[in-house]
């Protein structure tokens, strides 16, 4: 079996998805460290004069895991992140379409960062297409140190290949997690080029961005790209 993990995103980039979707399981890193000006409770969505942040706010403090990260409710953010989604994707061939799925989300009252950032992702891979199941790493029983912890992870959900992150020599001793038996592979991404709502085109984006231009086809050039790139 082959799986990946990552902490939690918002609205997470087309990376993250490409990832999920070369796995049989997904986990979800859930109960490590919360970090500030990252992914986790943020990403960047096209528009006519580049990118635009859609934040959420939370109330947290150093050393917390993600899943003990709350919202701060005081801010009215989903109104501003499906306000900034209607403007800057107004010439979106999808956006009506996209929207009418993603707005009961926004509708909700959340508290929990790792439970809204959960829900946002079952939604966004139902809406490609993408069926790898999801396991969250706080429902195991885990070592803390980094490689000891994807170790155990791999080994609790009977994993024999881990997909990691271009990233993966940085947060993990290398040696020694193929030193347990278990098979290294490493993810190679490079994003689909496609017809955003402005130019130039502008990679790294929330996968959101392709959903809203490309509708049903957006699996499909996730897919091609990644094909092509394997060919080379």
């Amino acid at each position: 079996m082959r799986i990946a993990i990552h902490q939690p995103q918002f609205l997470p980039w087309l990376g993250y998805l490409d990832k999920i979707d070369q796995v049989d399981l997904f986990v979800i890193l859930d109960n490590v460290q919360f970090k500030k000006n990252e992914w986790q409770n943020r990403n960047r969505i096209r528009t006519a004069q580049g990118c635009q942040w859609l934040t959420v706010p939370v109330l947290h403090r150093f050393g917390q895991r993600i899943n003990e990260v709350f919202i701060n409710q005081t801010s009215d953010w989903p109104s501003k992140h499906l306000h900034a989604l209607e403007m800057h994707y107004s010439r979106a061939a999808y956006r009506d379409r996209v929207l009418e799925g993603l707005r009961p989300i926004y509708q909700q009252s959340w508290h929990s960062l790792a439970s809204l950032n959960l829900a946002v992702l079952e939604w966004l891979l139902a809406a490609f297409g993408i069926t790898t199941p999801l396991k969250l790493a706080s429902e195991m029983t885990l070592r803390e140190e980094p490689t000891d912890r994807l170790i155990d992870i791999c080994r609790t959900v009977g994993a024999t290949h881990y997909l990691a992150g271009a990233g993966a020599p940085g947060y993990m001793d290398v040696p020694r997690f193929e030193a347990s038996g278990l098979a290294l592979e490493m993810q190679d991404f490079r994003s689909p080029v496609y017809a955003q709502c402005y130019e130039p085109f502008v990679p790294g984006l929330a996968a959101i961005d392709l959903l809203l231009t490309c509708g049903n086809d957006a699996l499909r050039l996730l897919r091609e790209a990644r094909v092509s790139r394997q060919a080379v």
